[in-house]
């Protein structure tokens, strides 16, 4: 089976080649395609949780924790690889793909007039099939950095999500 028909578990076991890092709520990865570099994606640890909703209230305050986590990082290694980086968007959608995650996109001064100021979601579809966008070796350098970026975080993170009594 491809990791891609299982992103989660193929995470959990070891074999996901995007994962970047295992934090408290989920597996931050760096998104397979990268036509805005540095784009990168938390994926959820319950499988079997469609909708952020659905996890115990403490699991979804862990959860948005880590994606902030992620998004520091994104922000910190975009900031330093580009000198147009404006700022990172955070989107939790699950139309597409019915497990927890949440996308953390870098955005940059040199995108098109058009969509520098939209959602990403409104970039050509072809972006996530086109060969030339897809994560390659070009991009270990930043991929390397955010890694670097997301374990230091992680290990001074003082959030700890604990039941309440």
């Amino acid at each position: 089976m491809d990791w891609r028909e299982d992103r989660i578990g193929s995470a959990a076991r070891g074999e996901n080649p995007t994962v970047l890092a295992e934090l408290k709520s989920g597996y931050a990865a760096i998104g397979d395609v990268q036509f805005l570099p540095g784009y990168c994606v938390l994926l959820g640890k319950d499988p079997d949780a469609r909708a952020l909703s659905e996890l115990p209230r403490t699991e979804r305050v862990q959860f948005l924790a880590d994606v902030d986590l992620l998004a520091t990082a994104v922000e910190r290694a975009c900031r330093e690889a580009d000198r147009a980086f404006r700022r990172v968007n955070i989107d939790i959608l699950g139309n597409a793909d019915a497990f927890v995650h949440a996308h953390i996109w870098p955005r940059y001064d040199w995108e098109p007039a058009d969509l520098v100021r939209r959602p990403v979601w409104l970039y050509d579809l072809a972006n996530w099939s086109d060969p030339s966008m897809r994560l390659g070796e070009q991009h270990e350098p930043l991929r390397d950095s955010i890694a670097t970026h997301v374990h230091k975080l992680a290990d001074t993170d003082p959030v700890q999500v604990r039941p309440g009594r």
